[in-house]
């Protein structure tokens, strides 16, 4: 006799799960099976203690009348962390989204591996060589690094069935009607990615190609979807795809979206569909023409937020102090660079007869150009000396608009007001944050270790999808004085310990949380099982380490 759990779909779609005592019976030459008893309704504690029973049902004759004589304890696996984000992974449909078959299993791991260990496929075999991946998420077949490679293929093929899965988990049939938008790059140091290309490098890596990725979010901040372009795709050309994903996919007839003054420009919003309204920023030039046209005027910039609307179309003003003053120092700070390398080329040329002044006064006009102040500073040669001259005019033009911007929108004004807008605007920042996490802290989009096409689009979808669980986790560990990384690591010395009766593993056993442990897992409302089902499945590299190849 066996347990078997036992998966089936009903006429509504709606899968179900039956746990069953089977017995296996040979009738000819075929093998079948009978169901004994249905256990669906017992504890994960007593389902276990019936496999147990049912694993040593052939050797109980042979034990001793103490049966701790037989038993041996040894170190299992770590099994905290991977529970805990399994967890989070099932409340917020990740799991459910994914499948339960084995492709949906292997990709879920790819997003607990990003989560505890960032690296290549190859180094999250590695890390489930040391936690109970098998037994927590159910790989009875193992796990190799090529399975992992051959999973992105089809992550890919299902990313817009499991965003809309997410999409319906998420909001159900109140979808939200207000979406940020933003757009990133990531460069690569290698030149063979199917996507790479040159182009405007936010990262600021001159001679690195990258690659362009757009991220959708709805008004909570909690990414909607993903998409990754090649690396020379401008910002306004990633805006079409955004808007056929909310129609075509999602259904949403009905949207505002929200995005920066790079993005959406006018021959984007003309190109909105119907029933899409934008809320976005406009630029200096923008703003000095309105200005002028006498459409805005200065007075009406204010640290409270002003309107102005024309044409239907909304203008929303403001002044921020905090940034007036930022700019102001950085200004400053720049003059006083510009100055002190003013004194060292007169001092050398005073030094240095025979040096030329014309070569130090085009490295002073250089760092003029850098610095971005060739507007209102210049330079005068004075026989061989060097002197910096302002342009008061210029400069005070310059300092009108520091810290003033405007917002535009098509949103009628009795559909919002100016300062509910304003602050819409502002949860761009949410946008910002995830690509923070995303690209460079805790999660690390690079280095990609991939080069086709569909793998690079999978392995972004996979670190939007651990962003979702990151989300969940620092929501839930706010009030703890621990960052998420901290809390994961905390989690993971979580172990097992692995009881063996006469040389065979009977079960393993989870140790019981500290203090620290057991205040994370309750603040996300996790409780640990108190034993896992052993799995024999091999987990393992092809590749051997290089320090193994060196000793062989």
């Amino acid at each position: 006799m066996y347990v078997a759990k036992i998966k089936s779909r009903s006429s509504s779609g709606k899968i179900h799960y039956a746990t069953l005592i089977r017995q296996s019976y040979r009738e000819g030459k075929k093998v079948k099976s009978r169901t004994i008893a249905h256990i669906s309704k017992l504890s994960d504690q007593q389902i276990s203690a019936i496999k147990l029973a049912l694993n040593l049902q052939d050797k109980m004759q042979s034990f001793p009348e103490n049966p701790l004589e037989c038993m041996t304890l040894r170190q299992g696996k770590r099994v905290g962390a991977l529970w805990a984000l399994r967890q989070v992974a099932d409340q917020l449909g990740i799991i459910n989204a994914l499948g339960d078959d084995r492709p949906g299993k292997l990709a879920l791991w790819q997003v607990m591996a990003r989560l505890m260990g960032q690296g290549s496929r190859l180094s999250a075999v590695r890390l489930a060589e040391h936690h109970a991946c098998c037994e927590i998420i159910g790989l009875k077949e193992g796990l190799q690094e090529d399975c992992l490679y051959d999973n992105l293929a089809w992550i890919t093929k299902r990313q817009v069935a499991i965003e809309k899965e997410l999409f319906r988990k998420r909001y159900g049939d109140s979808s939200p009607h207000l979406f940020l938008y933003d757009v990133t790059s990531s460069y690569l140091e290698g030149e063979n990615n199917a996507l790479a290309d040159y182009g405007y490098n936010r990262d600021k890596k001159r001679g690195k190609k990258q690659l362009v990725i757009g991220l959708l979010c709805g008004p909570d901040g909690d990414p909607v979807a993903v998409r990754v372009f090649e690396g020379n795709t401008p910002d306004t050309a990633t805006v079409s795809e955004q808007t056929r994903l909310l129609v075509e996919e999602f259904g949403i007839k009905e949207v505002t979206l929200v995005g920066d003054r790079g993005m959406l420009k006018t021959p984007q919003i003309e190109a909105l569909p119907e029933g899409f309204t934008y809320l976005s920023a406009i630029t200096k030039p923008q703003i000095r023409k309105l200005l002028k046209t006498g459409i805005l005027q200065m007075e009406l910039f204010e640290e409270t937020v002003a309107q102005v609307e024309t044409e239907g179309i909304r203008y929303l003003l403001r002044r921020n102090p905090k940034r007036a003053a930022e700019l102001q120092k950085n200004r400053d700070a720049k003059r006083q660079s510009l100055e002190e390398l003013l004194l060292e080329k007169n001092q050398y040329l005073r030094e240095h007869p025979r040096a030329r002044p014309a070569t130090a006064e085009r490295n002073l006009e250089k760092r003029i150009k850098k610095l971005k102040l060739e507007k209102w500073i210049s330079t005068r040669l004075e026989g061989r000396k060097l002197h910096l001259e302002e342009d008061n005019k210029a400069l005070e033009e310059m300092e009108k608009l520091d810290g003033c911007y405007v917002l535009k929108t098509d949103i009628p004004t009795e559909a919002s007001d100016a300062q509910s807008l304003h602050d819409r605007y502002c949860d761009l920042e949410k946008v910002e944050q995830a690509f923070r996490e995303m690209k460079t802290a805790h999660l690390e989009i690079r280095p990609v270790y991939v080069r086709k096409e569909e793998s690079t689009r999978a392995h972004v979808f996979v670190v939007m999808l651990a962003y979702l669980i990151r989300r969940r986790l620092a929501a839930a560990w706010r009030e703890i004085n621990m960052t998420v990384e901290e809390g994961i690591e905390q989690l993971s010395h979580l172990s097992s310990i692995r009881v063996e009766i006469e040389g065979e593993i009977a079960y393993e056993r989870i140790s019981r949380p500290d203090e620290k442990s057991e205040r994370l897992l309750k603040r996300l409302g996790v409780e640990l099982p108190e034993m896992l089902t052993p799995n024999r499945s091999r987990v393992g590299t092809i590749r051997k380490l290089p320090e193994r190849r060196k000793s062989q």
